[in-house]
């Protein structure tokens, strides 16, 4: 019998209450959602910059309707809850982050973040009360629904020119006050700032792994206190080096040595269904 889409998010919920800090990966389509969950991970989530590659673009460059049918498709793969990053909304008014957390429970998703980035590079964040009113815009709309949507609020600096922790914290404590059910922000340099950012909030925190010298292990997250670590585009960015690879060594030496690292079919086809 297929698992509900409440049942979902109940188990969703459930894993952010439980002690300990859980890995949520990040797939980029059915194939790679059905991988993940066949080796067991317990949830799943789209990431913007694996989503928009698959289109061929750059991360930011796809329209909410991309974002969503990608978000649709690993929904319908595998029985695990799936929570969708959904960048700014898709657009800058609280109305059009309101209207993306609905729209992402549409296609199924149990959760989903919004951000305070603006996508313009000369004013690349926005000032804090417009981001808070635009995660309170996000909650009420989480809240609206007929199932109990995690609402992710991110604050951005770290990624988009401005590394001020203590503004990242005053933006993070605005977004928990807003009522978002969990914090993130991407980039943090050190274990110390990721302790300080935890210890600064009361509701859960997802720590980003991702970034060269600033992706730390389980064991040290856990106890600096983050419950949740997603780990964006580095599983694509790992098969995509694998395509490289292989791709370089077909063209530049006429040799298939790639063959021979690579996963059989047979073993592949394990993971997917009939």
């Amino acid at each position: 019998m297929a698992i509900s889409q409440a049942d979902k998010a109940m188990k969703f919920r459930a894993l952010h209450e439980r002690a300990g800090a859980f890995v949520i990966a990040n797939p980029w389509d059915a194939g790679s959602a059905r991988i993940l969950a066949g080796l067991g991970f317990e949830a799943l989530a789209t990431s913007s910059g694996a989503k928009a590659a698959v289109l061929g673009k750059r991360d930011g460059k796809i329209t909410r309707e991309e974002a969503l049918a990608n978000a649709r498709m690993i929904v319908e793969a595998t029985d695990l809850p799936v929570a969708g990053d959904l960048e700014k909304g898709f657009g800058d008014s609280p109305q059009a982050a309101a209207e993306t957390i609905r729209e992402a429970c549409n296609v199924g998703l149990v959760g989903g973040s919004i951000e305070d980035a603006t996508g313009d590079k000369d004013a690349p964040l926005f000032d804090l009360e417009t981001a808070a009113v635009r995660v309170k815009a996000a909650v009420q709309a989480a809240r609206s629904l007929p199932i109990p949507f995690v609402l992710t609020a991110r604050a951005e600096g770290f990624l988009r020119g401005r590394p001020d922790l203590e503004d990242v914290i005053k933006r993070l404590q605005a977004f928990e006050a807003a009522g978002a059910d969990v914090l993130f922000a991407p980039g943090l340099p050190d274990l110390e700032a990721v302790r300080k950012v935890c210890s600064s909030l009361k509701k859960p925190f997802n720590f980003m792994v991702g970034i060269k010298g600033k992706s730390f292990s389980k064991q040290d997250l856990e106890a600096a206190g983050v419950k949740r670590i997603s780990l964006a585009t580095s599983l694509y960015r790992a098969a995509m080096t694998g395509l490289l690879e292989a791709a370089r060594e077909v063209q530049e030496k006429g040799s298939f040595g790639y063959l021979d690292r690579s996963i059989t079919t047979p073993e592949l086809n394990a993971f997917m269904k009939d």
